[in-house]
């Protein structure tokens, strides 16, 4: 299989069209119309990473950070430690495609799996994400409904959270008159008509729409089919910022300290003063999401963990919640396990031809930590 045919699977998961607008996710470097044999994961790209895609004879890299954020004045090599990697991935037939906020704000994404780790029940979004989403409506005789409804579902129309294929259909009477220079399917020209249709409508993501339409007109028996398009106000139920959920059971706060850092393996977490002395209703963002402590507090949450979090912001936590920060390589690289899986459970997938392997330890935390204990 290609190289595409891979990353069209993880951008239905992970459409571009939801990242933060100022992200640069899909492909950085390469080729994507080759022929695909293994694949390697990582959070970011760095030599060491390159070096062991190499000698597993990957050809395709997917790092969760992008290598290229920044409009590129110049590539030397010998100089600069992004252009090295660049030449490096061109030399070898590498090609680097990077799903990075788009993976934050989509279902069992980054959020979605820090949730996991630690063990939340009930886990939805923090936030949903607000607008995108429009009603498709088409006027179907009764004989193209099926054919139809199947263009809608197949250009990834009539999602609602975990259900896919959902739709209205409704009987009414459609008119029309064609002229002489027209070549109506049913009745005649110049004759006016009565014919019996389906109304067919189907939720479909704002970025989906042209798809949706180029696809219904292909099926379609009618000369010029009859749409309409409406925007919606609802929240999406599959994308959105950070994750909530509820412990098992009650933790204190000392002990649910200890747990997080067992679970994120993390050597060290910064915490806010005075915070809950109990914790239940917990809230959750991978990588740097301070912005969102509001959001975790005016929803009745007792602790709220992410990464990067600046100064001010734990004072102004204090008395309200236990803000944790994590850090943010911890707080986000659970999900490159479900990246791999998505990707051997892909349509096509061959285990016995493809391998998939997560940046083994060469793919460290660029930060380290001193403990004044050890010295280490």
């Amino acid at each position: 299989m290609r190289i595409l045919e891979i990353t069209k699977t993880l951008d239905e998961w992970a459409p571009q069209q939801v990242a933060w607008e100022r992200d640069n996710p899909g492909i950085q470097v390469g080729y994507p119309g080759t022929e695909l044999t293994n694949t390697l994961i990582c959070m970011d790209v760095s030599d060491s990473v390159i070096e062991e895609a190499i000698k597993r004879k990957c050809n395709l890299i997917i790092s969760h950070h992008p290598l290229l954020f920044l409009p590129l004045k110049r590539i030397t090599p010998e100089t600069d430690r992004i252009s090295r990697y660049i030449s490096k991935l061109l030399k070898h037939n590498i090609t680097l495609f990077s799903y990075h906020t788009n993976l934050d704000y989509t279902k069992h994404g980054v959020s979605f799996q820090l949730a996991k780790k630690l063990q939340l029940e009930g886990i939805n979004f923090l936030e949903p994400l607000q607008g995108g989403l429009s009603k498709f409506v088409v006027f179907s005789p009764e004989s193209d409904v099926e054919k139809v409804s199947e263009a809608i579902f197949g250009a990834g129309g009539g999602v609602i959270g975990e259900y896919s294929n959902c739709s209205t259909r409704n009987e009414i009477k459609g008119t029309f008159k064609g002229s002489n220079n027209s070549n109506p399917t049913l009745g005649a020209k110049n004759v006016f008509e009565t014919v019996k249709e389906i109304r067919l409508e189907a939720v479909v993501y704002d970025w989906l729409i042209p798809s949706v339409i180029e696809r219904v007109k292909k099926v379609h028996s009618y000369e010029e089919p009859a749409f309409e398009v409406y925007k919606l106000q609802n929240s999406h139920t599959n994308f959105g910022a950070g994750a909530k959920g509820t412990l098992k059971n009650e933790m204190s706060t000392s002990g649910f300290l200890s747990f997080v850092s067992k679970s994120l393996n993390a050597e060290c977490l910064r915490y806010g003063f005075n915070p809950p002395a109990k914790i239940k209703k917990v809230a959750v963002m991978g990588g740097a999401g301070q912005d969102y402590l509001n959001k975790a507090i005016s929803e009745g949450c007792n602790a709220f963990i992410t990464g990067d979090i600046g100064y001010h912001r734990f004072q102004d936590s204090e008395n309200k919640i236990l803000l944790i920060d994590a850090g943010h390589f911890e707080t986000e690289v659970s999900v490159l396990d479900e990246i791999r899986e998505r990707i051997i459970s892909a349509k096509g997938f061959n285990k016995n031809d493809n391998m998939v392997f997560v940046a083994g330890s060469n793919a460290f935390n660029p930060v380290k930590y001193y403990n004044k204990r050890s010295g280490e």
